[in-house]
């Protein structure tokens, strides 16, 4: 019988392996952009309704809304080609982004607060 232990370290040594990045993360990446132009295209066609439809505040407020869907669409473009190369890359980052979602919110509140005083302003 030996005397050496079944199970040997071995001196640091380390394997590489090739990681298989799934599908299901590249498809998961499409999916978000197009969720994030979904809602472009809603909120667009919010400010082409006020535009042809509103008066004096509703197109300053289809101004807006269209600048705003506009920025989203770009930096929806952004977000997706870095997440697609990081993923093409094999990154082990963090794929999430709490920047542009908080200012998604703080640009549409501001421009829901002045379609507000405009409207309520109005003579």
């Amino acid at each position: 019988m030996s005397t050496q232990p079944l199970l040997q370290r071995t001196a640091q040594k380390r394997i590489a392996l090739n990681v298989r990045v799934e599908p299901k993360v590249f498809f998961a990446n499409e999916r978000t952009f197009l969720s994030w132009l979904h809602f472009t295209v809603v909120l667009g066609g919010l400010a082409v309704g006020l535009l042809n439809f509103g008066d004096k505040v509703g197109k300053i407020s289809a101004a807006m809304f269209s600048v705003i869907a506009l920025g989203i669409m770009i930096y929806a473009l952004f977000v997706y080609h870095w997440r697609a190369s990081a993923i093409r890359k094999r990154g082990s980052g963090p794929y999430d982004d709490r920047l542009g979602p908080t200012l998604l919110c703080l640009a549409l509140f501001i421009a829901i607060v002045t379609n507000f005083i405009l409207r309520f302003t109005e003579s």
